[in-house]
């Protein structure tokens, strides 16, 4: 286990690079071989975008690795989090620590971005796809994806999580990424079997619905555990969903400056 550890604490930028481009490439072929919705697009023309706020991501996510490390740093010698206090098996201590970093850094985040006014106008951008695929899971503002690593953070030192699990998750975060916002055709049964633990594709294309209630369900990436323990958890048929924002302009869902400026108009209305 410790070796495991290892390998992705000393993962080099192009390995994690290498990593995001594979699962993407992935889910991309498998989403036009069984597509769950057939998608009137252009496929490349509608990635430009997400792909462009992808490489806004990777840049934050750069800018945050020197505040990332102080924070490893110093929570480490001055014993700080859940793990530090407790002597329990590795493997144990990884499942913990990936499930601290989701609840808080995955669902509690995304919650809040959903029910607090100024987060939401950011987070309104990941929403606006019309035409949601594998690159809609890169579909995220610079502000949204601020407020993701802060929480990351957030979690790190609650949970005292070392780096070498934080890097396993970020790997398994990327993963469900992807898969959970593909336009892959599941089938139900594996799907819904899935769904009892994991966010499954089926599952989170309620939470990309067009209006609530189904926008504000469905908030966890990797467990489905904590939509299912806060009453977030909601299952129908994916095939009654309609992507988009019914707040926001359909036929600028591939604006790039459009969505940009999406948190800053006050001409866009919110429910709040």
């Amino acid at each position: 286990m410790e070796s495991f550890i290892a390998f992705f604490e000393h993962l080099s930028s192009a390995q994690k690079l290498i990593w995001i481009v594979l699962c993407m490439s992935v889910f991309w072929i498998l989403e036009g071989v069984y597509p769950l919705a057939k998608l009137k697009y252009e496929k490349w023309k509608h990635a430009k975008v997400n792909l462009f706020l992808l490489s806004t991501t990777i840049l934050i996510n750069v800018l945050f690795g020197i505040l990332t490390a102080g924070i490893f740093i110093w929570a480490g010698a001055n014993n700080v989090g859940l793990l530090y206090w407790v002597d329990l098996p590795l493997w144990l201590e990884l499942l913990l620590g990936i499930m601290i970093l989701d609840f808080v850094a995955q669902y509690t985040v995304h919650y809040l971005l959903h029910k607090v006014s100024f987060m939401w106008r950011f987070h309104m951008v990941h929403h606006s796809d019309t035409e949601v695929d594998v690159t809609t899971g890169t579909r995220h503002h610079p502000g949204d994806y601020v407020f993701r690593e802060l929480f990351a953070l957030l979690a790190v030192l609650i949970g005292g999580i070392p780096f070498g699990f934080y890097m396993v998750y970020r790997i398994l975060t990327v993963l469900f990424t992807y898969w959970s916002h593909a336009n892959l055709n599941m089938p139900v049964g594996l799907d819904k079997a899935l769904s009892v633990v994991f966010i499954t594709p089926n599952m989170h294309k309620f939470h990309h619905h067009f209006e609530r209630p189904w926008t504000d369900t469905n908030f966890g990436n990797i467990f489905s555990l904590w939509d299912r323990m806060m009453g977030t958890f909601v299952y129908d048929d994916p095939k009654k969903v309609q992507y988009g924002l019914d707040v926001l302009e359909d036929n600028k869902s591939s604006d790039l400056g459009y969505q940009l400026k999406v948190p800053f108009d006050k001409n866009i209305k919110t429910d709040y």
